[in-house]
């Protein structure tokens, strides 16, 4: 072999070497180092991957001889990651999870009684949201007619006693 084949050679393969090593990759904010996603198209039809409870997704490498293109043949919405039109393509999953819903409001119970057939007031704070939980008394507990809310608080009357539910 003469020594301008063997140049031509080296340099052919440090080419070759060159275009198939791996470049070195930033990591984008918010797209971490996650297990990958493969997420496929089957049919052509759309199909729904699940992402957790993350907000985003990034295609990281293709894997279908068709097209994926973000928010044609690919995207995120409610469901999670959706591919389409026979897309197929690994996916890290980004964004934080959606915080999860406050806690439903704290209740708590009241029992309200009117002694003697006379209307009596029992404290709730500032709360208005007052719900007859469970009557206590043989006299009927009415709305509005043997209690209520008012701006001194909940109120019971003719007898009426319950537990009431406030929140």
């Amino acid at each position: 072999m003469t020594r301008t084949t063997k140049l031509l050679l080296i340099t052919a393969f440090l080419v070759a070497a060159a275009c198939v090593a791996p470049s070195p990759a930033s990591a984008q904010p918010g797209y971490g180092p996650g297990p990958r996603i493969t997420c496929s198209s089957n049919d052509g039809r759309r199909n729904w991957c699940d992402i957790g409870g993350a907000r985003d997704a990034r295609m990281v490498r293709q894997i279908s001889g068709s097209a994926c293109i973000r928010d044609n043949t690919w995207g995120v919405d409610r469901r999670g990651l959706w591919v389409d039109r026979g897309c197929r393509a690994e996916f890290v999953a980004a964004g934080r999870p959606a915080p999860p819903p406050p806690p439903p409001p704290q209740r708590q119970i009241v029992t309200c009684s009117s002694n003697d057939g006379r209307r009596n007031w029992c404290d709730i704070g500032g709360r208005r949201d007052v719900r007859l939980a469970r009557q206590i008394s043989g006299s009927a507990c009415i709305r509005d007619n043997t209690w209520g809310v008012d701006r001194r608080g909940l109120w019971v009357d003719r007898g009426c006693r319950a537990d009431f539910s406030i929140r």
